[in-house]
Parts: structure tokens; C-alpha cells; sequence
């Protein structure tokens, strides 16, 4: 807001149209004016690492979650007794779901930091954000979108945080395919193999 001086000589506030930025890229300068002198480059890493460590949470939450209900319907199974065929659709369909669950719950962790690129006017649109986000944590970075240079910092911590997340995710994947594999494959091919001919 600028102040103009009338006829008079009274200074009235007059408010400047900005053009918004083209295609989502960049801040939308009327809610975050002079967004520039306002930022340091402690900023970066105060948001970005507050925002790692909030995607973690969310993160272990829920593969916690997910895998406490695999576990007991690994349980529930063992009980039974079932032949090969079966036991391999079960594992093929948990995981199948785990995998799903988890790209759901990537997607709500990139919205998180595609909300706060927003809010902090790093980039204009929300569209632009969410596709920004979900591009640096896949550690992709081909969607042609940069953030707005002060915050580009937040960029690289999103990737190094897409891969700790990732990282997870596989490590989750792992360990439910080895515990039914252990747990119900095993034996329902030892149990095929010492059942009557």
C-alpha cells in the first residue's frame, strides 16, 4: 500500500494492482509483498526442517498403523490352515494394499509441504504447488517449476525428506513380504510338501 498526497495536501492510502505471476510459478505478490526483505536464509531451514520432522510423524503414524493391522491379520491366518494358492493371493492382495496405503499417505505428506509453499508465497497456485511437491520428494525434478529463489532451500530439504520417506515406505514393504513369507508361505509349502500323496 503506497501512500498518495490529494489536492489537498491529505495523504490517503491507495492500494497497487501486482499482476499476478504466469502458470502458478512464483509468489502471489499482493498477499506476500515484499516476501524478499522478510526471509533469511535461516528461514529455509527452520520451515523445511519443521516440516520433515512433521512428515515423519505422519509418516511413522501410519505405517505403524498399517502394519499392526497386517500383523494381525497375519495372526488370524496362521490359525488356519490353507493351501498355496490361497495363501499366495492373501500376500499378493496385503501387499498390493500396504502399497497403496503408503503412495496415500506420500501424497497427504507432499500436500503438507505444497500447503506451506503457499502459505509462505513460494509458489502462486495450489495446483502448481501440489505438482512441485510431489516432483522434488520422488526426487524427479522435471516438472519445470522452481520455487521463488529465497526459498529454494526448502526444494533441496523436500527431496532429502522425499527420500527418508521413501526409504521407509520400502523398508515397510520389505519387512511385511518377509514376515508373511516366513510366516504362511513357508508353511503352507511345508505343509504340502509332508501332507499325504
Amino acid at each position: 500500500m503506497r501512500l498518495l498526497a490529494s489536492r489537498s495536501g491529505v495523504k490517503r492510502p491507495v492500494t497497487v494492482p501486482v499482476e499476478r505471476s504466469l502458470l502458478g510459478r512464483g509468489s502471489d505478490s499482493r498477499t506476500r509483498e515484499n516476501s524478499v526483505t522478510r526471509t533469511t536464509p535461516l528461514d529455509n531451514w527452520i520451515y523445511g526442517l519443521s516440516l520433515v520432522a512433521l512428515t515423519l510423524a505422519i509418516h511413522a503414524a501410519g505405517v505403524t498403523f498399517m502394519i499392526s493391522v497386517l500383523r494381525g491379520i497375519r495372526l488370524r491366518l496362521e490359525r488356519r490352515s490353507l493351501h498355496l494358492p490361497r495363501v499366495f493371493a492373501i500376500v499378493v492382495g496385503a501387499i498390493t494394499a500396504l502399497g497403496l496405503l503408503l503412495a496415500a499417505l506420500h501424497g497427504i505428506e507432499a500436500a503438507c509441504w505444497a500447503a506451506a509453499y503457499v502459505w509462505l508465497g513460494a509458489l502462486g497456485s495450489l495446483g502448481a504447488a501440489i505438482l512441485y511437491s510431489v516432483d522434488a520428494m520422488a526426487t524427479r525434478g522435471a516438472s519445470g517449476l522452481t520455487l521463488q529463489p529465497h526459498w529454494q532451500m526448502m526444494g533441496a530439504l523436500e527431496a532429502a525428506n522425499g527420500m527418508l520417506l521413501f526409504g521407509i515406505s520400502t523398508a515397510a514393504i520389505f519387512s511385511v513380504m518377509q514376515f508373511y513369507h516366513e510366516h504362511l508361505v513357508f508353511r503352507a509349502l511345508s505343509g504340502s510338501s509332508t501332507g499325504p500323496e
